[in-house]
């Protein structure tokens, strides 16, 4: 009853308030009009459409002064305070409007100071109004559940956000920073109420504490810790309006900081009922399914998911699924598309860098460096890759050119390289990264300071792998003067190899180290000699330019051979301490960096723990080192063997292709692709070759659709044959936590077949069907036509018959539904070896097409590879062909353009040329034509 009068008096008052407030406003100008009329006739300015001269406006203010004058002064007056107190009702509104949401997120402002009697009455008013207002609706907020409770638990959802701690004792509450802290712990459910970890006032909670990770909200902490989400009114009222250690406090239950402490009520309160036709959660809501219509629910409901799971309570592994599990709400808005991000999402074990499955952890830096090599020598396996027909007609990818433990790497580094080119790799912003500083940056070997660095510890040789992997990585990409060099010798070599390994690695030949950028000595005394010898012959030439660094001198176009950074990697030895410290001594001047493995006096020493980060309590410019195992830089050593530029034999187009199975260009095992003729009518029409669209009998999909939701669809059109969840979450989210992936890929399977139906006006299809037997989604071939299906269905068709007419027309029609590149525009880094193999298959139909089309048609047959080649501008045999076929026609110059457009793409492959091969096409091409039963052409 006390409640229901007190609201009364609230209403009572505002009610009041606010006619005085209209009063004040609206009354007093009526009533100045009213009895003064036109306020200024005093001053000379009887009318408001005629404007006083300066004459009117002296004789007014000189004449004697009348009754009416006087009366009009007095109303001049009152419009001015008017004005004021209107001004003053406009600032209160406003400051009672901040100071309301400063106080809803535990940031109470200031009171207002210097008011006047004018702004005094203002502020009465107004707060009499908006305070009923306010309160009214904070009650509702906690209130027991009615018609407002699902906005109220649509707000316990709202996940946890970091903010870092106020830096001002008061005034506006500053901007939220989304995060996630890799290293927030979950306190047990009942803890020491005398842990330092515990606020006092939270060491006596009934359900024991929780500490808030990335992700969390109320409704889920009340699922977990209390057995019922709609108990989390009662965590918000336990905790709420106590400050946390960031100086903020809970006021509002749809915010919630990382890092609060919060007290839990007694898990064995009886649950609050909730009534027959509860409202169902808002779309997004973590944890609730909802069945998909026309599919068949599990009979036992899925255990809760969670997007930060607990270290310390894991939630077992469902069994395999017999009927399609229940889908989650769709999150998405059907008319707005939701962008394929998370920012827990994706990223790798840290900030800083990543751990390696094998062994190791490294930088980001380094982990780009080496993504670098793999972009390289995926396009030198493009250049190398002949195009021969009949050709295997599959869906596979081709076969990555990572080991399978650098495939994390190669994902996470390709996400932190600049944009690429069709013909060139992007570079590495940070050469030769050794690992990161305290604050996560990136520390180059080339920049650290002083004389150089000595490794010690257990840690040394791991670090030392790391540093010889990450200089020979650096300028992978760039011209061969600019590469790191480094020198070092073969017991060391051996001891950072695995045991027994091939001294194979960068050579040109496969039997020795490469003599130009890993250059191996018999021991450390001719180590040293050798960077004796850089060190004099680097000096002549600052001498001769009249340098002061060899940077300095790299930047100058007067001389003719650069000098690229040269690293000296070598065992400490006391008995050569004094030649290494004058090697030292030019390290900035020179650009020569000796790095030691033991102590050495003169050189800064680091102690490294064998998870990279040194020890002891001396300061250290570089926080935690990269480390790798022996099978990693071994593998890391081959690829840039494959991957450097260097004189090639090649293959000749005219000769025979060597036999190579499925298994050694692709990755996976091939799938029955739908037999999809071009013509075939469907409901939907997915397009995947190029950027992926989704087309209805309406037109193109534009709104609504998820982007993880396209991303889905792709790789279900790369895999006919379906894909589960855990294979959909692989592909699309491998560093996720697998919980919060499997359900990301719901949401959007969800949101798919959503938006489809409502495109399409058909609500039976499913788009995507589920085939409990095996566990898979599958696009369904009788609703969604795809063009990649399409277009090897057209390519297979070609291949199976011996009639050139219909082999053409059937390539020709593979070549039109070829797009551009698989699922062009999503930065995905799995795309990129099926576009691989997509691309390749569509090169072959194009060389096919130019075989059939030269010998009545040879310009046409030239213009097809000329568009393969815009394809794939790096391919050699493309240009082969078409100098072979400019030859056959008498081109000389035509050959000689060809060539030498190759050679200008080839120059971004690190400074790649033409293979001989190559260069002996163009040879015979530009001989005279040779007599009848001559050689070939």
């Amino acid at each position: 009853m006390s409640r229901t009068i007190a609201a009364i008096a609230r209403t009572v008052r505002a009610l009041l308030a606010l006619a005085v407030l209209a009063g004040f406003t609206a009354g007093v100008p009526w009533l100045l009009i009213v009895a003064a009329g036109w306020p200024l006739d005093w001053i000379g300015w009887p009318q408001p459409d005629t404007v006083p001269t300066l004459t009117d406006l002296q004789a007014a203010i000189t004449s004697p002064w009348s009754d009416n004058m006087v009366f009009a002064l007095l109303a001049t007056i009152g419009w001015m305070l008017w004005a004021q107190f209107l001004r003053d009702t406009i600032i209160e509104i406003i400051e009672t409007s901040a100071a309301a949401r400063s106080s809803r997120h535990g940031q109470p402002r200031p009171p207002a100071s210097g008011r006047g009697p004018i702004r005094w009455v203002a502020a009465v008013l107004v707060g009499a109004i908006v305070g009923a207002v306010l309160f009214d609706a904070a009650r509702a907020v906690t209130s027991t559940p009615t018609a407002g409770a699902a906005a109220a638990d649509a707000a316990a959802r709202r996940p946890a956000v970091a903010v870092a701690p106020p830096t001002v004792e008061h005034g506006p509450r500053p901007a939220l920073t989304i995060g996630v802290s890799a290293t927030s712990t979950t306190l047990p459910l009942t803890t020491h109420r005398d842990s330092p970890a515990v606020p006092s006032r939270a060491q006596d909670a009934p359900g024991g504490t929780h500490r808030v990770v990335a992700g969390d909200n109320l409704w889920d902490l009340a699922e977990k810790h209390l057995g019922d989400p709609h108990r989390w009114r009662e965590i918000y009222k336990l905790n709420r309006g106590h400050e946390q250690a960031n100086g903020y406090a809970l006021t509002d239950p749809d915010e919630i900081h990382v890092g609060w402490v919060l007290a839990l009520p007694a898990r064995e309160a009886a649950p609050a009922t909730t009534p027959p036709h509860t409202q169902a959660p808002p779309p997004g809501s973590p944890d609730t399914t909802v069945p998909e219509a026309n599919e068949t629910a599990p009979a036992v409901p899925p255990p809760p998911v969670s997007a930060t799971p607990t270290p310390t309570t894991p939630e077992p592994s469902p069994s395999p699924p017999t009927a399609e599990p229940s889908a989650p709400a769709d999150s998405a808005d059907v008319d707005t598309p939701a962008p394929d991000t998370d920012p827990s999402d994706d990223q790798p074990t840290d900030e800083a860098g990543m751990t390696l499955p094998a062994q190791g952890w490294i930088s980001l830096g380094l982990a780009t460096a080496i993504a670098a090599v793999a972009a390289l020598l995926r396009l030198q396996r493009r250049r190398r890759a002949r195009l021969t027909f009949p050709a295997s007609v599959s869906t596979a990818p081709h076969r990555s050119p990572m080991p399978p433990s650098l495939a994390p790497v190669d994902i996470i580094g390709s996400r932190h390289l600049g944009p690429s080119s069709d013909h060139r790799p992007a570079s590495p912003t940070v050469a030769a990264p050794i690992g990161v500083d305290s604050a996560g940056t990136e520390v180059s070997l080339f920049h650290l300071p002083g004389p150089g660095v000595a490794l010690h510890g257990d840690g040394a040789v791991p670090a030392a792998r790391a540093i010889l992997a990450s200089v020979l990585t650096s300028g992978a990409v760039e011209t061969a003067s600019a590469r790191p060099v480094v020198v070092t010798t073969a017991d060391l070599l051996a001891r950072l190899l695995p045991e027994n390994a091939p001294a194979v690695g960068l050579d040109p030949d496969g039997t020795a180290y490469d003599g130009e950028r890993l250059i191996v000595l018999a021991d450390t005394a001719a180590a040293i000699t050798h960077a004796e010898e850089e060190m004099i012959g680097r000096r002549r030439l600052l001498d001769t330019f009249d340098a002061e660094t060899i940077i300095d001198l790299n930047a100058r176009t007067d001389h003719a051979e650069t000098q690229p950074p040269y690293v000296l990697l070598i065992d400490s030895s006391p008995r050569h301490a004094a030649r290494l410290q004058a090697v030292a001594t030019h390290r900035a001047a020179l650009n020569l960096h000796p790095v030691i493995l033991g102590p050495h006096d003169g050189i800064p020493t680091i102690e490294i723990s064998p998870e990279g980060t040194p020890s002891g309590g001396e300061p250290h410019p570089v926080g935690r080192l990269s480390t790798l195992g022996a099978d990693d830089l071994a593998a890391i050593l081959s690829m840039l063997t494959d991957a450097t530029a260097r004189p090639e034999a090649g293959t000749d187009v005219d000769d025979p292709p060597a036999e190579i199975s499925s298994a050694a260009v692709t990755a996976e095992p091939n799938e029955a692709i739908p037999v999809q003729p071009d013509d075939t009518a469907a409901l939907v029409r997915l397009r995947v070759l190029g950027p992926v669209t989704v087309t209805t009998a309406a037109g193109p999909i534009a709104t609504g659709m998820r982007t993880g939701s396209y991303t889905a669809l792709a790789v279900l059109a790369a895999h006919p044959a379906g894909r589960t969840l855990d294979q959909l979450a692989t592909d699309l989210h491998p560093n996720a936590d697998p919980t919060a992936a499997v359900k990301r890929v719901r949401t959007d399977i969800t949101s798919a077949r959503r938006v489809l139906r409502a495109a399409t006006g058909h609500d039976e299809p499913m788009f995507i069907v589920y085939d409990p037997a095996t566990g898979r989604y599958q696009l369904d071939p009788e609703t969604v036509t795809v063009d990649l299906w399409q277009m090897l269905t057209a390519i297979d068709q070609a291949t199976t018959t011996d009639d050139e007419t219909a082999m053409l027309s059937a390539l020709r029609r593979a070549t039109e539904l070829y797009g551009g590149d698989f699922a062009e525009g999503h930065d995905h880094p799995w795309a990129t070896d099926y576009a691989t193999s997509y691309r390749h298959q569509i090169l072959t139909a194009y060389a096919r097409i130019a075989e059939i089309l030269e010998p009545d048609h040879p310009d046409q047959a030239v213009a097809a590879l000329e568009h393969a080649a815009d394809l794939d501008p790096v391919n050699e045999e493309l240009y082969q062909r078409i100098m072979r076929i400019h030859g056959r026609q008498q081109r000389p110059d035509a050959v000689r353009r060809t060539l030498r457009r190759l050679e200008e793409r080839l120059a971004d492959l690190g400074d790649a040329e033409p293979s001989q091969a190559t260069r002996r096409v163009a040879e015979r091409q530009l001989r005279p034509v040779a007599p009848a039963g001559g050689g070939r052409p």
